[in-house]
């Protein structure tokens, strides 16, 4: 329960925006409830190396108490929000009324099947560490699959992996997989040549990391070349199933398709009803607030917004942590009575774009400045290590890349198996 006088802030998932707009409210006579259906804050820029099995999911998951627990005026409640009343100031989370004086929503986003969602069951995306771990589990069991296999046809569908979408995810997924079958697991079999797998990686457009400078597309396509990984550009899916996936014409026979082609808000945004954007973001307006509600700020992934500038502010980590810093600074403003203090309208401060290909290949864009290779994947790792949260994340995850640089391995190569009577397939959360 909130102080008596003090302000009610409540904070809805705690991915990128949320956790670091609550911790900026640390200083503010204001009680803040942070409510995520997790009980971690997950590195979600590291969760394909969980699918490709280099990192274990507690290398990038922090638990919300342990990030939050000095913070005295901080509450944290693992729940679902599943309905939104704007005009009573109230939400329900997990069968209970929250009541709020400002509401900051970052639930963050999930897979978008564009009107197909028949098709995860069996191209899973990768928005949670079950989805990852499930993939991981899945790639494992068709290299050991295909030890045991006689049929050469079977074979070959068990060792080929398919990966949908060519942004970052993908781009990132098909190098770490194609290295794994190549670098890592070649020695542990007999009789499967996990050499021989394909790595194939489906784009609909017409170049890869669309949200990238043409010339980073084109280095990454050539460094995805470089390892063997298969592009196919212009390739439009028309089906998804259990055999394999139908792109521009031809079918691909495959026991391992990944969705990695488009996301969309969290369900919980629809309850608004309010106007959206492009991949049914919200249109927020200059100040990240939802029009005609003051006191309700959508950021991160659900939130869209072209700033001052005329800047999209886009779907990344960067903005998403930007969003929290600036909704907090005005909060406190607001709270204090400083109304002259209030930050200006947001703006959008690009610090770069990057993706890694492999190992010491990746691209990276810093201002005008693009280049690739060595001293890009230096880059990435510099900044995903001091990205991640907790000393102890940053450590392992330092370790392990660089046990797999030096020795060509991989120390979460577990298969997870599915609970008795469970289908193997991950929870729905677009429920």
């Amino acid at each position: 329960m909130s102080s008596p006088g003090r302000v009610r802030i409540v904070i809805v998932g705690c991915g990128f925006g949320g956790l670091f707009a609550a911790k900026a409210l640390r200083d503010t006579a204001a009680d803040v409830l942070v409510i995520d259906r997790n009980n971690y804050h997950l590195f979600q820029p590291l969760l394909y190396q969980v699918a490709s099995a280099a990192l274990a999911p507690a290398d990038i998951a922090q638990p919300v108490r342990a990030i939050l627990r000095t913070q005295r005026n901080a509450r944290v409640i693992l729940a679902e929000v599943t309905g939104i009343d704007l005009a009573a100031r109230s939400l329900t989370a997990s069968g209970q009324r929250v009541d709020y004086d400002y509401l900051v929503l970052a639930p963050g986003a999930v897979d978008n099947y564009f009107g197909h969602a028949d098709w995860r069951a069996f191209a899973p995306g990768m928005k949670d560490i079950e989805e990852a771990t499930l993939i991981r589990s899945r790639l494992l069991r068709s290299f050991e699959r295909a030890e045991i296999e006689e049929d050469a046809a079977a074979r070959a569908a068990e060792l080929t992996f398919v990966i949908v979408g060519g942004g970052p995810t993908g781009v990132e997924l098909a190098g770490a997989i194609k290295e794994l079958a190549v670098d890592v697991i070649p020695r542990d079999f007999r009789r499967a040549d996990t050499r021989r797998a394909r790595v194939i990686l489906i784009e609909a457009g017409d170049r890869l990391l669309p949200s990238m400078h043409a010339d980073s597309s084109l280095r990454a396509l050539a460094q995805l070349d470089e390892l063997g990984v298969e592009v196919l550009l212009g390739s439009r899916v028309t089906r998804v199933l259990a055999a394999g996936v139908e792109a521009g014409g031809a079918f691909i026979p495959s026991r391992n398709v990944i969705w990695a082609a488009g996301v969309r808000p969290a369900p919980v945004i629809a309850a608004l009803g309010a106007a959206t954007g492009p991949g049914g973001r919200v249109a927020v307006s200059a100040d990240c607030s939802l029009p005609g509600h003051p006191e309700v700020f959508v950021i991160g992934d659900a939130a869209y917004l072209v700033d001052a500038r005329g800047q999209t502010v886009p779907g990344v980590s960067q903005g998403a942590m930007q969003m929290g810093r600036y909704v907090a600074r005005l909060l406190a403003a607001r709270i204090s009575g400083r109304a002259a203090g209030a930050p200006a309208a947001f703006r959008y401060r690009d610090l770069g774009s990057m993706a890694t290909v492999g190992r010491s290949r990746a691209v990276v864009e810093i201002g005008g400045l693009r280049f690739g290779g060595l001293m890009a994947w230096l880059a990435w790792l510099a900044l995903h290590v001091t990205t991640l949260i907790g000393f102890r994340n940053r450590a392992a995850v330092f370790a392990s890349w660089i046990y797999s640089y030096v020795f060509f391995r991989r120390g979460s190569r577990l298969i997870v198996r599915p609970r008795p009577g469970g289908d193997g397939q991950p929870h729905d959360h677009t429920d």
